[in-house]
């Protein structure tokens, strides 16, 4: 700010605080000058920053190019200029006006009474402006005052937050290590609230503010009054003038807050009880007190005056540089920047020569010893140190000597943590080696700048009167034209052997210096061609340039850039070796060019204790890499004392243990003995997904050839993935270190441990933490080694080929910590439940054995004490219980067996064994009755005798009796309808209730004595089809047939009537061993509704039931609560009757609260647009079950697009769900699976979900019933999906089968294609019918020849009648005779060869072999050679393939039908079109009828046969070899691939013994022709093939 008495403005410059001043006659002028940014600075300071003509701006940095003139070239702010003129105006008009009052005094009063009429008007306006002005001109300095106070609360209040928050950082990042950055987001919440501690600065600064604004707008009044006078009469001129004279009280505004602290402290409070450790962090707020340093100078005692740059910096805070003052102190303000520093001493470092001083800034020194806090916060002192000159030598390793001002950040922030981020620019070994700071990167710039520049000037050339000596500074070229400086180490004088301390520059031959800002050396050989002096010295200029006096003292403000350090604690690997060139380069390797972080540990005379930490740029792992662990790694260095590892690597989280006796699927990963194995739930797919994105993500980072994930040196515990001997990546974490740069893992998703080398590991990316590890350790419970004590390897060897890699069922029999095995029951799974326990397998064959107190008895699965594995119902057989009816069975077993044709149904007709053999739907199914088993079997036998007889031709009709051979096995069976010509049959079996369809000739007459049936049909009561539906759907079939198909279950019958079905109730065993009633599980699922019945009823019901009721009981009370929603399975059996007896307790009815359905009625959308008859093109969308076409037109399609387009954009938000009555619901909208809004219609309700169509698209689909809404979504546009039919074909069997719905969504879906509109329908929303084309290809067609339908030829017929074809041109007069190609001609089969008779011989060629008992062969004799017409088959193929390109292309593609087939030879031969095996492209199987084998073409390479190739008969005979079939076992790994059952050996052995005179004899001619074929020594071919194994005797 500017003096007041002596400058008559108060403008200052805001960079200096010093006035404006205009240049006078003695006086030169301090005027502002605008920068090319618009800044303004005086010329003062514009001088002192100004560097090579350049100006960078102290606020913005941006950089302004000086004119000619230099800073007095610059553009001068005439708004300023013109400010301090007019107040220097102002002050002179006041002192006049001070004088003319003076004079006022002394003159008569008549003067003035006699003018008063005149000047009375000016009067008042000359007083008004003097009082403004001089109002104007106090506010003025009121309004810079308070500026000044303002900027000073303001910085003092961010250095204060600045200072307060970096300490607060260090004390909070210390107390979260020690807890395990357990409370990091606690020290984040508890930074925010800093800035509330300072209320009272903050309240200081709105006082300011108010003031200032409430001074600003009184300002801009008494301007505008002062502009215009007459504005004084609207606004209060006495209260604008009382504000602008309103003076600044200093003691009004609380300067002094912003030398208060926080009061807030954060300690680590450790206490130790009973071995336990309990931690905690506490924010402590105590009352603020004063901090360390003193305020700001310029606002102390009320001071506000301003000061100089060159004041300021010799002020007491010696830390303060200005950011944007750029002039480079002087030597002596280098001194105080230098001793300003201090020197930090780093917990864990060793001692410094030098002494520390750490004050203790704890404020709780109130605790005892045992409460004192474990964290001591220690402050940084700055030691003032004068006189101390900066070193120029490179044994710099204090940072007391690094350049200040480019560290203000770094000395606030890293300093404390004594973390610092480097370059390492020269590596002798791991203990000599040279670092440069990044932060001093700017600096490093200004003086590269400075040295090219000084080595630009001749001055700094070399001339014969100077002299280089040792220990002098001089600039040396590093690089190609980089000059850099440099320390003369070594000096080489031409004839001198060894170095002299100095040398003339002309006798200069060899020179090595030390460059101080990189840390290497390097020796410069100075060559010289011509050897005189002016050659020397050019040579030696061109590498050396000498540093005057004058550059030196500009250039000591620079410290060298290079700081020696070593690695804390590392010796050489070899001590008598020393350092070696590998651990050189693998430090190198590692640290390379990136930046790296320094962690100083202490000090060792020159050189500075660090650890160099290499931080992974993709942050995949928290884990920085330490060069020291890693060259001890590595095994090039070691440690000579112990050190402290960084932080605790990452872990996986273990997989949580199975429940205390709970069954679970599992399968066995890893063993190593019975008592130490893994195993893994196989409860999810996601460890599958896991391994397939491991594969992907680490394969691609290997291709691509990062190398960020590699670990240089791998932790103890560390998690990893590493590379398996399959060349797969898996999880693992590491577990030792063999050494030899190995080391030991284990996958924690298998188990199994491996020895890898470091280059087979990769960090573990976060995403793959997600899931824990999949490994669960285990071991066998209840069983112990034979010895007590190993296991031995036999016992090992059977556990896992009993175990090892397959699935098993777990049970855990007991809880273990973490780091022990889980003890656990192993069961062999299969298909009908497990089947044995595996310790108990071991005990059996006598490998183990149990532990004491413990039986067999146990080796079964937890649940009800009787619940066994199948047999379900037998439990005597299992259980070893004495059961009457087990000892009545077994003596039925060895008398003779009383046959009961009949089912005769108990006098109890509760709790009956029994399995269900059938299921149609819960209305009907069958069961068989547990006692009637060996009944069912002696049954089978008696039918078995029956069936012997010779096969009789009887006319089997509807309801006859037979015996059916079905799977091996002869039952009682009953015709469903009668047999035609087709000799199909349709049989129902008896005993079992399902319908088979057989053939005639397993079907045998049964005697009257065998008829009867043991099955009984039953339907479940109380239950009733849910939706509102009288028929079951397809969901509640198949699940009720999937659970009770085969399953044991006990039954109940409620009425016995003759009339079948019978009604009963079902109750099945769950998985432990619980019965659950069918009827209420499939309410529970939504698949059927309960009947309701009255309560009276309900209750005198369960008075009559019979006590001894052991379902009843178990319904009553378990099913209804525990077991409701467990599913049951067939794989257990139920309890025993032992088990179930209980007393029966009588359910109470709880209250329901029922909801009521909000009705809702909703209409059909529009039916779709129809076309007309004609041609179009659409797109097919799906397919239905029933055969249905659903389709696209191009318009359609188009509005599609508009139409989701509207829908999305109406439909943002979910409408609210409610229960609705669905039934009079049709048309809905519907969410999809990709969360988009689609119109549909409701088809079906099924319990919880619906079925709906989509109704653009035709897709049907099952899907819950909160996905939709009972709304219509734009219902003025009509549908947009058009039901199709094919035309004129009718499907096999009357509806379309599943693979030819398969077939049309395989040629159809998604795809353009030809429609012809045949048909239009009567109902709008019926089917259109319709021909489809495929490439010119009738669709029709394509289905005919797959025989999935065939023509309806009445509707052709009539097609043909009706239709003209003038018709289908339209009216267009066209003449297409002669345009239409010839119709081409049907041919019959191929003739076959008339054979000898069977027994006699004749020579055969064998033209292709298909198996070794299957090939085509062409007798020699009788037609080998057959003319016609005086010519053979060779010569008439010959003439017709030299005429080839004249041959018509095949049109007609039916099945058998002759063609020519064109070779790979080019030449076409006579063939027989076998079936289509591509759509797109169209491609078909034909056989070459003269060579047997078959080739796959497209229609380009077919042509139409001429029919006189028919009469030669085809010269290639399939044939069946007799004698000899495919081996059972076959112990060849090759084999062909249409015959799995033939080896390859087995074909080539044949093939070359079918070489030479063959000769066949006809065995059989049907079904199939059957020759034995003999060589020339007349022995059968094949006897070789089975003497060596590949094949059997037949």
């Amino acid at each position: 700010m500017m003096d007041r008495v002596g400058n008559p403005s108060a403008v200052t410059c805001t960079l200096c605080g010093e006035a404006y001043i205009l240049p006078e006659d003695e006086v030169d002028g301090n005027l502002p000058r605008v920068l090319l940014c618009a800044h303004i600075y005086c010329t003062s300071c514009l001088l002192s920053i100004q560097c090579d003509s350049v100006i960078r701006c102290p606020e913005c940095e941006v950089e302004s190019n000086l004119p000619e003139g230099g800073v007095f070239g610059l553009q001068e702010d005439s708004r300023i200029i013109g400010l301090i003129y007019t107040s220097k105006m102002n002050k002179m008009k006041r002192c006049e006006r001070l004088k003319n009052r003076k004079r006022n005094k002394l003159s008569p009063s008549t003067d003035v009474n006699a003018n008063t009429k005149h000047v009375e008007q000016p009067a008042d306006i000359k007083d008004i402006e003097k009082a403004v002005d001089e109002a104007l001109v106090q506010a003025a300095e009121n309004y810079a005052l308070l500026e000044h106070i303002h900027e000073s609360l303001m910085t003092g209040l961010a250095e204060k937050s600045k200072r307060e928050r970096a300490r607060l950082e260090i004390e909070i990042k210390q107390a979260a290590d020690k807890a395990l950055h357990a409370v990091q987001k606690w020290g984040n919440e508890q930074l925010q609230k800093l800035e509330e501690q300072f209320s009272t600065s903050q309240a200081q600064v709105g006082c300011v503010q108010e003031r200032m604004k409430a001074l600003d707008i009184a300002m801009k009044m008494a301007r505008e009054v002062r502009r215009v006078p007459f504005l004084e009469q609207y606004c209060s001129l006495d209260k604008v003038l009382e504000t602008l004279h309103s003076p600044v009280d200093n003691k009004s505004f609380d300067i002094k807050c912003i030398t208060m602290d926080s009061g807030m402290s954060c300690v680590f409070l450790s206490e130790c009880e009973n071995q336990s450790l309990s931690l905690s962090l506490k924010m402590e707020v105590t009352n603020p007190k004063n901090l360390s340093e003193s305020p700001p100078t310029d606002v102390q005692d009320g001071n506000f005056n301003r000061k100089s740059p060159r004041q300021r910096a010799k002020g007491s805070n010696k830390n303060c540089i200005l950011p944007s003052c750029k002039k480079f102190p002087t030597p002596q303000t280098q001194e105080q920047e230098c001793a300003g520093a201090n020197n930090v001493l780093l917990q864990g470092s060793t001692p410094s020569p030098t002494p520390r001083h750490w004050p203790n800034l704890s404020r709780h020194n109130t605790f005892s010893d045992h409460e004192t806090p474990d964290v001591i916060v220690e402050e940084l002192i700055i030691n003032e140190q004068e006189n101390a000159l900066p070193p120029t030598s490179p044994e710099l390793a204090n940072d007391n000597w690094r350049s200040h001002k480019g560290r203000k950040n770094l000395m606030l922030s890293n300093k404390r943590n004594g973390t610092q981020w480097v370059v390492v620019t020269h590596i002798v070994n791991p203990n000599h080696f040279y670092v440069r700071y990044l932060a001093e990167k700017k600096d490093s710039e200004i003086l590269s700048k400075k040295i090219q520049s000084f080595c630009n000037e001749r001055s700094s050339y070399f001339t014969s009167s100077h002299t280089v000596e040792t220990g002098s500074m001089i600039f040396a070229k590093c690089k190609e034209e980089h000059w850099c400086r440099a320390s003369v180490a070594e000096v080489l004088r031409k004839g001198c052997v060894e170095a002299v301390k100095a040398c003339p520059a002309t006798q200069l031959t060899s020179i090595r210096v030390f460059f101080l800002d990189y840390g290497y050396c390097k020796i410069i050989t100075i060559q010289s061609e011509e050897g005189n002096t002016e050659s020397t010295l050019k040579a030696v200029n061109n590498c050396l340039r000498k540093v005057d006096e004058w550059v030196n003292v500009e250039l000591q403000h620079f410290v060298p850039q290079a700081i020696r350090c070593s690695l804390k604690d590392l010796v050489p690997y070899d001590l008598t070796k020393g350092w070696s060139n590998e651990a050189q380069v693998e430090f190198q390797s590692v640290v390379g060019s990136a930046a790296v972080e320094l962690r100083p540990l202490g000090q060792d005379r020159d050189s500075l204790l660090v650890d160099l930490r290499k931080v992974s740029m993709d942050q995949s792992s928290a884990l920085p890499i330490s060069v020291r662990e890693f060259l001890v790694f590595i095994e090039v260095a070691r440690f000579y004392s112990p050190v402290k590892l960084g932080r605790r690597p990452l872990l996986y989280y273990p997989r949580d243990y199975p429940k205390f006796n709970t069954e679970l699927n599992a399968v066995v990963s890893h063993i190593n003995n019975p008592s130490d194995f893994y195993i893994q739930l196989v409860d999810n797919m996601e460890s599958l997904l896991l391994t397939t994105k491991l594969q992907e993500c680490y394969n691609a980072t290997r291709v691509a050839g990062e190398d960020d994930l590699n670990i240089y040196c791998p932790v103890i515990k560390q998690a990893c993935v590493a590379r398996y001997g399959d060349k797969l990546w898996y999880r693992a974490r590491v577990i030792g270190h063999p050494g030899g740069r190995k080391v030991e893992v284990q996958y924690v998703d298998f188990g199994n441990k491996d020895i890898l080398s470091v280059s087979d590991i990769r960090k573990i990316k976060d995403e793959f933490f997600a899931l824990p590890s999949m490994a669960i350790h285990c071991s066998l419970s209840d069983v112990i080694p034979l010895d007590g004590k190993t296991w031995s390897d036999a016992c090992c060897n059977r556990f896992v080929s009993l175990a090892h890699q397959k699935p098993v069922t777990i049970v855990a029999t007991g809880r273990a910590p973490k780091t022990e095995p889980l003890p656990v029951k192993l069961f062999e799974s299969g298909l009908n439940g497990p089947l044995a326990n595996i310790a108990g397998l071991l005990v059996t064959e006598e490998l183990a054995s149990f532990k004491e107190g413990l039986e067999s008895k146990d080796n079964r699965l937890p649940g009800d004490e009787s619940a066994i594995w199948d047999p379900p119902l037998e439990l005597g057989n299992t259980c070893g219980v004495d059961d009457p009816d087990q000892k009545r069975t077994e003596k039925l077993c060895e008398e003779p067996l009383e046959v009961q044709c009949q089912l005769k149904l108990p006098d109890q007709l509760k709790d009956l064994k029994v399995t269900v053999s059938h299921v149609n739907s819960p209305s009907s199914f069958y069961v068989q009755l547990s006692q009637y088993n060996s009944q069912l079997k002696r049954m089978c036998e008696l039918v078995k005798e029956s069936a012997q007889m010779e096969p009789q031709d009887v006319v089997w009709k509807a309801d006859m009796s037979c015996a059916a051979h079905i799977n091996g096995v002869w039952e009682r069976g009953r015709i469903c309808a009668d047999v035609t010509s087709s000799n199909i049959a349709e049989v129902m079996r008896c005993d079992h209730g399902n319908m088979v369809k057989l053939d005639v000739s397993c079907l045998r007459p049964l005697p009257l004595s065998l008829k009867g049936s043991l099955a009984l049909e039953c339907t479940l009561t109380d239950i009733r089809p849910a939706g509102g539906r009288s028929t079951w759907t397809a969901t509640a079939c198949d699940m009720f047939s999937n659970y009770l198909t085969g399953a044991s279950a006990v039954m109940t019958i409620k009425e016995f009537t003759d009339v079948r079905p019978v009604p009963v109730t079902l109750f099945c065993p769950n998985r432990m061993g619980q019965l659950v009633s069918i009827a209420d599980f499939l309410a529970s699922e939504g698949l059927a509704l309960k009947e309701r019945k009255p309560r009276d009823a309900v209750i005198q019901k369960s008075k009559e039931t019979d006590p001894k009721s052991a379902v009843s009981k178990t319904k009553t009370n378990g099913s209804d609560d525990e077991n409701k929603n467990t599913p049951p399975a067939p794989l257990l059996s139920s309890p025993s009757s032992s088990s179930l007896n209980f007393t029966p307790t009588l359910p109470i009815p709880t209250p329901r609260t029922i909801m009521s359905a909000q009705k809702v009625q909703t209409q059909l959308y529009q039916p779709p647009e129809l076309p007309c008859l004609s041609h179009i093109k659409i797109t097919v969308t799906a397919i239905g079950e029933d055969g249905l076409i659903y389709t696209r037109t191009q318009n359609a399609e188009y509005q599609l697009d508009l139409l989701q387009e509207k829908i999305q954009q109406n439909m943002k938000t979910l409408p609210k769900q409610k229960p609705y009555t669905w039934k009079s619901v049709l048309g809905c909208s519907v969410i999809g699976p990709d969360m988009l809004w689609y119109r549909g219609q409701l088809l079906e309700v099924l319990g919880g979900h619906v079925k709906v169509q989509y109704v653009d698209y035709g897709l049907v689909e099952s899907i819950p019933v909160v996905h939709v809404y009972p709304r219509l979504l734009c219902d003025d546009i009509p549908q947009l999906c058009i039901p199709c039919q094919l035309h004129s074909i009718n499907p096999v069997g009357g509806k379309w089968q599943r693979d030819a719905v398969a077939l049309l969504r395989e040629v159809l879906l998604n795809r353009s294609v030809d429609m012809q509109v045949m048909e239009l329908p009567t109902d709008p929303r019926g089917p259109l019918k319709v021909e489809l084309f495929l490439d010119r290809l009738s669709l029709s067609r394509i289905l005919c020849h797959h025989e999935h339908a065939s023509i309806d030829r009445t509707v052709v017929a009539q097609e043909h009648a009706e239709t003209s074809p003038a018709l289908l041109l339209d009216d267009w007069d066209i003449n297409t005779e002669g345009l239409e190609d010839p119709e081409e001609q049907m041919l019959g089969p191929f003739i076959q060869p008339n054979l000898p008779l069977e027994g006699e011989q004749f020579q055969v060629r064998v033209k292709h072999v298909w198996t070794p008992n299957e090939l085509f062969l062409w007798p020699l004799e009788g037609e080998a050679d057959l003319e016609v017409d005086g010519e053979t088959l060779e010569e008439a193929l010959d003439r017709i393939n030299a005429k080839r390109y004249s041959l018509q292309r095949l049109t007609n593609f039916c099945h058998g039908s002759p063609c020519l087939a064109e070779y790979s030879d080019g030449k076409y031969y006579r063939a027989k079109l076998i079936k289509f095996t591509s759509v797109e492209p169209l491609l078909l199987l034909v056989q070459h009828v003269d060579f047997g084998s078959d080739d796959t073409l497209p229609t380009s390479k077919l042509r139409q046969m001429p029919a006189e190739l028919l009469r030669f008969p085809s010269h290639a005979l399939k044939v069946k070899v007799a004698g000899f079939k495919a081996p059972i076992v076959n112990k060849h790994e090759q084999v062909l691939p249409y015959s799995p059952g033939w080896s390859v050996k087995a074909a080539m052995d044949m093939i070359d013994m079918l070489h030479g005179c063959i000769t066949a004899s006809v065995v059989a001619r049907d079904p199939e022709l059957t020759v034995l074929l003999y060589n020339e020594k007349q022995e059968l071919v094949h006897l070789p093939l089975v003497s060596s194994g590949l094949a059997e005797l037949d």
